[in-house]
């Protein structure tokens, strides 16, 4: 998907809202932990001591990412966004998943008796309805971007990870709670442990199993998507649809950031043209495609002579 001038830029209050609300809810998880002795609960707070350094690390790539272009970066910073999304991809595969799996070994092989679950039931009660509201708040802002695509199309299409990271990883901390919740509940029940190191075991495998799906994703914006084939067919019909142009006979383009496109062209101009002439439609195919296309920012002509 390419924007166009109707473009919705993405909102920050997803990662805002869900800052806040991991920051909160890792501390109160590690003090539930604390009291309780839960494995689960201390799987949890891990799961969102890394979310809210995710948000941190997503916020900050933002900002780099609007660092003016110069000598050394002359199509700008814009992939500093992919670059710190595939960090926070590694982050809750390496740190979130791995840590939370080892805790669960851990009290598997020295199982610990939870004391008194009641801290757990509302510490995870409380986590639950933060979780959902930030996961609500990032489902809106994803819905608004996406439009009629469906879903896992706008997943694979997207080009601003800082919408669909909060996605996915609200939606992970909502199935960790009830992981952690039933870890709890079974462990307490039937007097043992074993339930709630298997809880930690099963949230390391749910984020481990999103931190692929992210890292996929983040990996490729890393490397340089195209833009889409559709937006790429119209772009084309402007050009060849100025008097001067002949036809296009090659075209790359590739995403720099959510709203920043690179879109290198061969056009082969009608051969009677002078150069001044074809300096002037150059110019005017600039300013066609960037009124249509406001997010390609860089547009790099080479008229070609292939004429015939």
């Amino acid at each position: 998907m390419i924007c166009h001038t109707s473009s919705m830029p993405a909102s920050k209050i997803p990662l805002y809202s869900a800052l806040v609300a991991n920051l909160l809810i890792a501390i109160t998880k590690f003090f539930a932990a604390g009291i309780t002795g839960s494995s689960a609960m201390v799987s949890e707070g891990i799961h969102s001591l890394v979310d809210t350094a995710n948000e941190v690390l997503l916020l900050l790539g933002i900002e780099k990412s609007k660092k003016p272009a110069d000598k050394q970066r002359p199509f700008g910073y814009g992939k500093e966004l992919y670059f710190w999304a595939f960090v926070v991809s590694v982050l809750i595969f390496g740190v979130g998943g791995g840590i939370s799996f080892y805790e669960g070994v851990t009290h598997l092989i020295h199982p610990t008796e939870i004391q008194d679950p009641k801290w757990n039931y509302i510490v995870l009660g409380i986590a639950f309805l933060f979780d959902g509201i930030s996961f609500l708040t990032a489902r809106k802002e994803f819905r608004r971007q996406r439009g009629k695509t469906p879903f896992w199309q706008a997943v694979k299409s997207s080009k601003d990870p800082s919408t669909f990271v909060v996605l996915f990883e609200d939606a992970a901390d909502l199935l960790g709670l009830i992981t952690a919740f039933l870890g709890v509940f079974l462990g307490h029940h039937y007097n043992n442990p074993v339930f709630d190191a298997l809880a930690s075991m099963v949230i390391g495998c749910i984020l481990t199993f999103i931190s692929i799906i992210l890292l996929r994703e983040s990996r490729s914006l890393l490397m340089g998507e195209a833009i889409d084939e559709e937006a790429l067919q119209q772009i084309i019909k402007i050009i060849e649809g100025d008097e001067s142009v002949k036809s296009v006979l090659h075209h790359r383009s590739m995403y720099q950031s959510p709203e920043e496109i690179i879109l290198a062209l061969n056009i082969i101009f009608e051969k009677e043209l002078t150069t001044t002439q074809i300096t002037t439609s150059i110019t005017r195919i600039r300013e066609l495609i960037q009124t249509e296309y406001p997010s390609i920012k860089h547009i790099l002509v080479e008229p070609d002579s292939v004429a015939t």
